[in-house]
């Protein structure tokens, strides 16, 4: 019978550890086979002690735990109703089949990592595939409790990802991708970046990921914080955990929020599901469901693809970019490319452990995503360096058994530029949350970070001007609102005909963008990271139809942190008037008889790396979806 990949690193051990840690095996499969409606036996704490003693130091142990069909939930592995009982047995016999040669005087079946010349080849797998004596094994971890929670979180990521390699899923996965589509507005921006930078090396895929990304945030998936009362659809409140039904267990729904209605005494429930093919069908969720999806996508539409696990509770995707020889960090939620300094100096997160998970291997990439070394490692103390590095190449080892040696030389050499990224930290300019320091100039253009107007950038004067419509004449009134949370405008006057999109509608604007912060469920305009002035303005023009202003009130809301600075004005010809940001409606008699004037903020101050947030306009919740950041009305009379 041939040996999987985890019963093949369990054969590597001596044979009392073998037989005592088959024999554990042996006797979990056993009671799930013997009482498989048994819910006790299809269970296992992590913190039994038995369990801690004779499986987690035992190499392949807990992977033959995965490979039966075990699943991580939270302080237990679980078997699910879900999972094949086949799998199990087949597992089972094997273990079972070498068991029975090593109790009756049969030699120990040679692992294939030893039996081929071709592990050497796997970045850092000569420790895992060759036997060493005990003295020569990396130490333990002094907590034994915290190092095998540790290794289910890697385990339980590794056996995850095997789920986006499945051909059926991929192919419903491409059926909800308007991949055509995509990749025509790839094709389209990669001419444009061509005729800007002819030695662009830049290819196709590097722009179908910045493509994917802003399909995926802004019309596939979406964020949830409390769902809607399921009766009333009101507000509600996430009062705790209920119990799973077997159909989410089925999906992978070990834990199950209680959204609870004030108003009608009724629970919304919220499934956590972790099964990707689910998520496709909710297509909701919080940074766990996006970036499960949105990696799920990625391998569909054949991108080379990572999930990417954050010790300080998050999570998002790299991708390989053949074309630039380099993973670039994909944040689904925040529909971000290759900024990875974000979370420690955009967000200030102090990081630790980062882990990324492929169908071919696993990397600690921790290094990528900070310019603080020396703060994070102070702060790696929950297993030991060694132990950590051991277990790593123990897992990639037993994964690249059946890879062939032209693929083992390709991850290596991607492993090799990798750490020779990691060595040096980056060094973010002040404002900068972790875009590329270096690279070409099309990448840059590619990603919106320059000022270029053909990009569609940051600086451009987008010349729309508000004159009023026939309706408006008519009425003698003006009045247009802006609401932040739902990016659109709504010119009341005028039938509340709506516009969306924040600039879609202003005259001028030179180093601002909207800003929103899916974790905090926030939204604003803010300069770009790395400018130190940003100005928008809103250009109203009565003149042409014959009208001036008889009266004009403006409400603008703006907030500041620190030092930062919101300077507002109404600006007719030479003269400039300023008034506040305060969120009340103020009228202007001195404006009375002009026919023509703009509505101008300017941004500045602030203090540090994140100087740039310490002055925003309009920031509102996302959930407040009836409140209005920006509003005008002009009464109108004959010129």
């Amino acid at each position: 019978m041939a040996m999987t990949p985890a019963v093949t690193i369990l054969c590597e051990n001596c044979n009392e550890d073998f037989l005592d840690a088959t024999k554990l095996l042996l006797t979990y499969a056993d009671n799930i086979l013997r009482y498989p409606n048994e819910e006790k036996y299809r269970s296992i704490r992590l913190g039994n002690p038995t369990f801690s003693r004779k499986l987690l130091p035992i190499k392949g142990a807990v992977e033959c735990l995965f490979e039966m069909g075990f699943e991580e939930a939270e302080t237990h592995l679980v078997f699910p109703k879900s999972a094949s009982v086949e799998q199990l047995k087949i597992i089972r016999e094997s273990i079972a089949a070498e068991r029975y040669l090593r109790l009756n005087g049969g030699q120990p079946v040679p692992p294939a990592a030893q039996a081929s010349g071709d592990t050497a080849s796997a970045p850092g797998s000569s420790a895992a595939a060759s036997s060493q004596p005990a003295t020569s094994e990396p130490a333990h971890p002094s907590s034994l409790e915290s190092s095998m929670s540790f290794f289910v979180t890697l385990q339980s990521n590794f056996h995850h990802v095997m789920m986006y390699e499945n051909l059926e899923l991929q192919q419903k996965t491409k059926s909800f991708i308007p991949q055509q589509n995509l990749l025509d507005l790839a094709q389209q921006k990669l001419i444009e970046t061509m005729k800007g930078d002819a030695e662009s090396k830049l290819g196709i895929e590097d722009f179908l990921v910045l493509e994917l990304l802003r399909w995926f945030k802004q019309d596939f998936f979406s964020w949830v914080d409390c769902l809607p009362c399921s009766s009333c659809g009101g507000s509600t409140q996430n009062t705790g955990s209920l119990s799973p039904t077997t159909d989410d267990l089925r999906w992978g729904a070990q834990r199950v929020e209680n959204h609870f209605c004030q108003s009608c005494q009724l629970s919304t429930r919220f499934p956590r599901y972790n099964n990707p093919e689910k998520l496709l069908e909710t297509r909701r969720g919080r940074c766990g469901e996006w970036a499960n999806c949105f990696t799920l996508c990625c391998r569909a539409v054949g991108l080379e693809a990572r999930y990417v696990w954050d010790s300080t509770d998050h999570v998002w995707t790299e991708v390989y970019s053949a074309s630039q020889r380099r993973w670039l960090h994909c944040d689904s939620c925040e529909n971000v490319c290759d900024k990875p300094l974000l979370y420690e100096i955009g967000w200030g997160k102090k990081l630790a452990y980062i882990l990324a998970f492929s169908k071919d291997q696993v990397v600690d990439v921790t290094w990528r995503y900070s310019c603080k070394h020396p703060e994070v490692l102070s702060r790696r103390t929950r297993v030991q360096e060694a132990w950590l590095l051991h277990t790593i190449n123990g897992l990639n080892a037993s994964r690249q058994q059946s890879l062939s040696p032209g693929r083992k030389k390709v991850l290596m050499e991607r492993l090799l530029v990798e750490l020779v990224e990691f060595i040096s930290p980056k060094k973010p300019k002040p404002g900068e949350l972790g875009g590329r320091n270096s690279g070409s100039l099309a990448w840059r253009l590619a990603r919106g970070e320059t000022s270029t107007p053909s990009t569609g950038s940051s600086t451009q004067a987008e010349g729309y001007v508000f004159t009023p419509t026939e309706k408006e004449r008519t009425d003698r009134l003006l009045h247009v609102s802006y609401s932040a949370s739902k990016d659109q405008y709504c010119r009341v006057s005028n039938n509340s005909e709506l516009v969306q999109g924040w600039d879609q509608c202003v005259w001028a604007k030179e180093s601002v963008f909207r800003k929103v912060e899916s974790d905090w469920q926030m939204v604003y305009i803010a300069r770009t990271e790395n400018s130190s002035m940003g100005m928008i303005s809103w250009k109203f023009d009565l003149g042409q139809v014959g009208l001036k202003i008889k009266l004009v009130s403006v409400m603008v809301h703006s907030q500041t942190f620190h030092s930062g600075k919101v300077c507002w004005h109404l600006q007719a010809g030479q003269t400039m008037t300023e008034f506040s940001g305060d969120g009340k409606m103020q009228s202007f008699p001195s404006l009375s008889g002009v026919s023509e004037f703009s509505v101008v903020a300017k941004l500045s101050g602030g203090e540090g790396e994140t100087s740039w947030q310490h002055a925003q306009l309009f920031r509102e919740s996302l959930k407040q979806t009836e409140e209005s950041s920006f509003e005008i009305f002009i009464h109108l009379e004959n010129a």
